[in-house]
């Protein structure tokens, strides 16, 4: 576990974390004092465990803070930089946010939309996307936003669930080279559904698409409207969004957050976080069709006023360039992207990055999963050039904003590679065993979240006793994460990965994100995939999955090289049983491995709903692995 990378963290508020450890709510209450509030609160908080409400009595508005804050201030700052995958480019500034967001409100108002309903958005990383958000927040529209990867089923399942009253969508968004047909799939979905009243269709690719009574266009429609639409004053605890989550099994969960307290939040983690300026130009690679592109896309940046670039489309295509040429060509200070895509990136070797001008980076952020040292290295010297500190940060859909980071906007701390350092002021986590007991420094245990915090979910959507059961049942009042960590003598989190992902091999418990550390440690090796299945024996076998570097070739030698490095980094009852050599591996849209595919291959099991994968000939390969290794079986 390294340390020893304190680099460009040049504040050192020791104020605030003390003031924190004092009165954890009295501290909240002073960040929620950064916020616009039409109307004070009476309570800061109201805990009948496991339920929270934030300041209670108090009024404000999500879009007002967004954008009405710094309209009044510079209505012509950049807001948005869109960059499209064939090379389109928009600027907004706030002014014109403000514009577009106010005549979308007034066209939901038109069409029946009041405070409270639903409304299902289902679009391309355009910046329509942020508009549909602040148009719902601003008439006191819950808003769900369902990733514009998902399959006709997967959509009906989710606006079902929430009963929209009406869905934004669009004609087609681009990924690839692709068209992916975005309308045709909300047809599909909502047959039946007669609760779903409108549709309002941006027209984006000019794909042509079948309209029914049901159906506007967004130029005719929303461009009509009123350019201004006052905020609703709403109240602190009254629902902001809906965003679905994928549980182990049956559908997925509603996750529902609320407003004065989620804003709080993601308004003080991104300034401690990102240390924002006001020169900065950010870029989040997340799609906003997830947590992250909730909180640090659409409300934490433009919160702060800031600047930030947007793209639509895969950040390696056409050329495995894009993303360090548009760092380039729009002066990107700050980046904040997946352990996943870094990994993508080391793949195609240093070249890349070295040969476009990266001198505008100050500071690289990751997110999802976690990061592997080696990798944590590569990003800290290829893109970072040694100067750039790299903050590793946990959260997760269900805390609203992030929960362990380091904060070069707060505090100097020196950097351990693949540690997100220790909690953030005001939020207080344990690493505990199965008796809820707190472990000693450097073990394995359970990540629970002591106390409330302001971006905790309200609950799940219609479902208060399954909230209580997933998050509330295993120990007593104490939020469980789901998570393996180990918090190590000097406080740092290091995160192992999902504790549901975790192998149970001969009574040992092992992470997957630990077997996959070391094999991605190899310098052979650029990506690396674990999943376990039943033993007679050791309880389960493990089977991995490697990617190889650009211009390795995979060979039996090489196979028995990477055995032998497991065993020497984690001992030999990690050995694997099984390794096989692909090109690429089954990952969601957003990055994430899909394990459970892998797994259901490898027992010969069916693999379920794939509508978030990324690409389905990765299956294909999996699948033909294990076909080549079950004919090679039965010839011996």
């Amino acid at each position: 576990m390294d340390s020893d990378y304190t680099v460009g963290l040049g504040n050192n508020d020791i104020k605030t974390r003390a003031a924190a450890n004092q009165d954890s709510i009295k501290f909240w209450e002073s960040q929620a004092d950064n916020l616009y509030w039409f109307k004070k609160w009476h309570t800061a908080l109201e805990w009948n465990a496991p339920f929270a409400r934030w300041f209670v009595g108090g009024k404000t508005n999500a879009s007002y803070n967004a954008l009405d804050v710094t309209v009044q201030k510079n209505p012509d700052k950049k807001a948005i930089i869109w960059e499209g995958e064939e090379g389109q480019r928009r600027v907004l500034t706030y002014k014109d946010l403000l514009i577009q967001v106010s005549k979308l409100a007034n066209a939901l108002k038109r069409l029946g939309v009041e405070k409270g309903d639903r409304v299902t958005v289902y679009l391309p990383m355009v910046p329509e996307l942020v508009i549909s958000l602040l148009a719902c927040a601003r008439i006191g529209a819950i808003h769900t936003v369902i990733f514009s990867g998902f399959s006709a089923k997967s959509i009906r399942d989710r606006v079902d669930d929430s009963k929209s009253k009406v869905i934004l969508t669009a004609d087609g968004g681009r990924r690839r080279g692709n068209i992916v047909q975005l309308k045709n799939v909300v047809d599909e979905a909502i047959q039946g559904l007669d609760f779903v009243e409108h549709v309002i269709v941006l027209e984006h690719t000019c794909t042509p698409v079948t309209f029914t009574a049901k159906d506007k266009k967004w130029k005719e429609f929303v461009d009509s409207m009123e350019s201004s639409c006052d905020a609703e004053m709403l109240d602190s605890t009254h629902p902001l969004y809906i965003l679905y989550t994928s549980g182990t099994t049956g559908k997925p969960k509603g996750v529902l957050h609320g407003t004065g307290g989620y804003l709080t939040h993601v308004f003080a983690t991104f300034k401690w976080i990102f240390d924002i300026q006001n020169s900065d130009v950010y870029f989040c690679t997340a799609d906003i069709g997830w947590v992250t592109g909730h909180s640090y896309v659409v409300y934490g940046p433009l919160m702060h006023g800031a600047t930030q670039v947007m793209y639509e489309g895969s950040l390696d295509y056409p050329t495995p360039a894009r993303i360090w040429e548009m760092i380039s060509r729009y002066g990107v200070t700050i980046l904040y992207t997946t352990p996943t895509a870094l990994r993508m990136f080391m793949k195609y070797g240093d070249d890349l990055p070295n040969s476009n001008n990266l001198s505008s980076l100050r500071l690289l952020g990751t997110v999802g999963e976690p990061i592997n040292p080696q990798v944590w290295k590569w990003y800290f010297k290829i893109i970072g050039k040694d100067k750039c500190p790299i903050i590793d940060t946990w959260w997760q859909t269900e805390t609203g904003g992030a929960m362990i980071s380091p904060l070069p906007g707060l505090e100097t701390i020196p950097l351990k590679p693949g540690s997100a350092a220790r909690p953030v002021p005001g939020v207080y986590l344990s690493v505990v065993d199965e008796n809820g007991n707190k472990v000693p420094p450097d073990s394995k245990g359970y990540l629970v979240i002591e106390k409330p915090w302001p971006g905790m979910l309200l609950t799940l959507w219609g479902d208060d006793e399954k909230y209580k059961t997933v998050y509330w049942s295993k120990y007593k009042n104490m939020y469980y994460a789901g998570d393996y960590a180990i918090k190590d003598k000097d406080r740092y989190i290091w995160m192992l990965g999902r504790a549901d992902d975790v192998l149970k091999v001969a009574g040992h418990r092992l992470g997957t994100a630990e077997l996959e550390s070391s094999l991605v440690s190899h310098k052979a090796v650029a990506e690396a995939a674990v999943c376990g299945i039943p033993h007679e024996v050791k309880g389960e076998s493990i089977i991995t999955f490697v990617v190889l570097k650009d211009g390795v070739s995979s060979n039996l030698q090489l196979k028995e090289d990477l055995v032998l490095h497991v065993r020497k980094t984690i001992g030999p009852i990690a050995t694997p049983d099984q390794l096989h050599f692909v090109t690429k591996l089954p990952k969601t849209r957003s990055g994430k491995i899909m394990r459970r595919l892998l797994k259901a291959i490898a027992q010969d099991e069916k693999i379920g709903d794939v509508s978030t994968l990324e690409d389905e000939a990765s299956v294909d390969e999996v699948k033909a692995a294990f076909a080549e290794l079950k004919q090679s079986l039965e010839k011996s």
